[in-house]
């Protein structure tokens, strides 16, 4: 059977396809594929945009290792099965009073997946899902079972939290987290140039801040959320405000949008500006990840780059120069977020305060021109591409903006010499 991304932007037909449940039926995989000479992957929910999880020989999927294995509660740590699916977790650590330190706004991916891709969430002082990691469990192509931490192979764990499923395949993650909280949003509509200018006050001011930007507009729809106790008084959206603008409006009537404006380009300007009219303009207080996460039921494409925080203002700047010049007609929003610094060797953040850019394009349309046109920007500013979405960039250029891409490589050649959970888009970005 074919397997398809979420995007519908990668598809393979894996040669077997392997439902495991423990780590013995992983090892029995990872030995077969070994012994005839084929790839194994794991794959979680697809949402990566780039072929990271695709599998030409044997996929591994995880569904069937999925649940919370253990609680320390008085370190606030959890240990998650690799295939628990973000959206599982917060039910999970409700119990327990605890809560994921932060998140990104999609929480369809699996735990493993998400942070061995680097997905990330906005807070100029909160790193991406993989800092959160204390610990994990993988099988190597020798069929070694590593539990991995700072304090156990640790020459390993700087490389195994955010490993792109290069070095083995993740049993389980340990994740710190912290006491559940909620959160205070105000999303408004602002003049996007008086946000460019007070880029750095904006992004390291409150705990969390992004904003959303649609082409062809003045306006950027801002989101600052403020941490708060879980004893603060609650109010939530309303059943009925929240599926009018969450279901109704960012769904419904958004995809119906995006297709009218791939028939006729023409339509998009006027119908963006209606759209900053009509959309971003709430305040409200609810635990925290019905806050940071949304639904999205609309299929696009996206590229997004890591930059220095600084120059998020330039970078937006000529991105919409170069919307302008080229004529394009361009229906999703971009949107900017920010992140504190890390030490992990492939993050994205790594040693440096960094924004993020994320352009997309409605899945039906060609995106390859505007991505590749958009991607010169980031290149010239020193960006580095988010590894689960669309890129164009290879090891040579890769190994560039990452003081510790040799390291990692070493790593990856110590546990996996004959590239053994490889496939096409690894060879490309590793070598």
């Amino acid at each position: 059977m074919t397997w398809q991304n979420w995007a519908r932007s990668e598809s393979i037909t894996p040669q077997r396809v392997a439902h495991v449940t423990d780590q013995a039926e992983i090892a029995a995989a990872i030995a077969y594929a070994s012994q005839n000479n084929m790839k194994v992957k794991a794959v979680g929910a697809g949402h990566s945009f780039t072929g990271i999880a695709a599998a030409p020989g044997i996929q591994l999927n995880l569904s069937g290792l999925s649940g919370l294995l253990a609680v320390d509660a008085a370190q606030q740590t959890v240990t998650l099965a690799a295939g628990t699916h973000l959206h599982q977790v917060p039910k999970l650590l409700a119990s327990h009073g605890l809560a994921m330190i932060n998140l990104g706004d999609i929480d369809a991916q699996t735990i493993s997946g998400a942070t061995s891709t680097g997905t990330h969430g906005t807070g100029a002082s909160f790193g991406g899902l993989a800092t959160q990691i204390t610990g994990l469990s993988m099988i190597t192509a020798d069929l070694s079972v590593l539990d991995i931490s700072a304090h156990q192979h640790a020459e390993l764990f700087h490389a195994a939290r955010l490993g792109l499923g290069a070095l083995g395949i993740i049993t389980s993650v340990t994740v710190q987290c912290v006491s559940a909280f909620q959160l205070h949003a105000v999303e408004r509509p602002e003049p996007l140039q008086d946000v460019l200018d007070n880029w750095e006050a904006r992004a390291t001011g409150p705990d969390h801040f992004e904003f959303y930007w649609f082409p062809h507009t003045p306006t950027a729809l801002t989101k600052t959320n403020t941490r708060l106790p879980l004893t603060a008084p609650s109010q939530p959206l309303g059943g009925f405000k929240r599926w009018i603008d969450d279901d109704l409006m960012a769904n419904k009537v958004f995809g119906l949008v995006c297709s009218l404006g791939k028939a006729f380009p023409s339509v998009i300007p006027p119908v963006n500006r209606l759209a900053q009219k009509l959309t971003g303009d709430r305040e409200f207080t609810d635990v925290s990840t019905s806050v940071f996460t949304t639904m999205r039921k609309v299929r696009f494409r996206e590229m997004e780059y890591a930059l220095p925080r600084s120059v998020i203002p330039a970078v937006l700047r000529d991105i919409d120069s170069l919307i302008k010049a080229r004529g394009w007609r361009i229906s999703f929003p971009l949107e900017v977020r920010a992140a504190a610094p890390d030490d992990l060797w492939l993050s994205t953040a790594y040693g440096r305060e960094t924004g993020y850019i994320a352009v997309h394009r409605y899945f039906k349309e060609d995106h390859y021109e505007y991505f590749q046109a958009v991607e010169q920007i980031f290149r010239a500013y020193e960006g580095r591409p988010h590894w689960g979405k669309i890129h164009y960039q290879d090891a040579a250029s890769l190994s560039k903006l990452y003081p510790r891409f040799g390291d990692f490589v070493a790593v990856r050649d110590k546990l996996d010499p004959n590239r053994l959970f490889s496939n096409d888009y690894l060879n490309r970005v590793l070598g």
